[in-house]
C-alpha cells in the first residue's frame, strides 16, 4: 500500500490554540480545516457585531488557512456550519455567499447547544489542492 503524505498547515494570520489542535491537516491533496470561529487574530477575542460579523471573520480566517496551503475558496469542496441558533441561518447565508459564489461546496448546517468562547457560528471545511476541471 502506498504511503500517504500528511502535513500540518499553520499560519499566524488565523487563530489557533497552540498545542491542542491544528488549523488544518493536509493528507496528499485533501485538506481538513478545523472549525473557525469569528475571532480576531490580533485580540484573540470574538469580533463584535453579532452572527454576521462572526461568520465573516470565521470565513476570513479560513481564507488565511487556505492561502497558507496555496489555494483559495474555490478549492473548498465541503463545509459544516455550526450555529448557536438556527434562526441565524439566513444571516450566515448572506455572508457565506460573498465567499462562495459559484460551484458551491457541499454543506451541512447544525444548531448546537454551545460553541467555544460563546461564539455564534463556527465553520469547518474540506478542501482539495490543485486545479479543478469542472464538468
Amino acid at each position: 500500500m502506498e504511503t500517504l503524505r500528511r502535513s500540518i498547515i499553520y499560519t499566524p494570520k488565523a487563530p489557533v490554540r497552540k498545542g491542542i489542535y491544528s488549523q488544518a491537516v493536509l493528507v496528499d491533496r485533501t485538506m481538513y480545516i478545523s472549525g473557525q470561529l469569528g475571532m480576531d487574530v490580533s485580540s484573540g477575542q470574538l469580533v463584535e457585531g453579532g452572527v454576521t460579523a462572526q461568520a465573516k471573520q470565521a470565513l476570513v480566517n479560513m481564507g488565511e488557512i487556505l492561502k497558507a496551503a496555496g489555494c483559495d475558496y474555490t478549492n473548498v469542496v465541503k463545509t459544516t456550519v455550526l450555529l448557536a441558533d438556527m434562526s441565524d441561518f439566513n444571516s450566515v447565508n448572506e455572508v457565506y455567499k460573498t465567499f462562495f459564489s459559484s460551484n458551491f461546496p457541499a454543506r451541512a448546517a447544525y444548531q448546537v447547544a454551545a460553541l467555544p468562547r460563546g461564539g455564534l457560528v463556527e465553520i469547518e471545511a474540506v478542501a482539495v489542492l490543485g486545479p479543478f476541471s469542472d464538468s
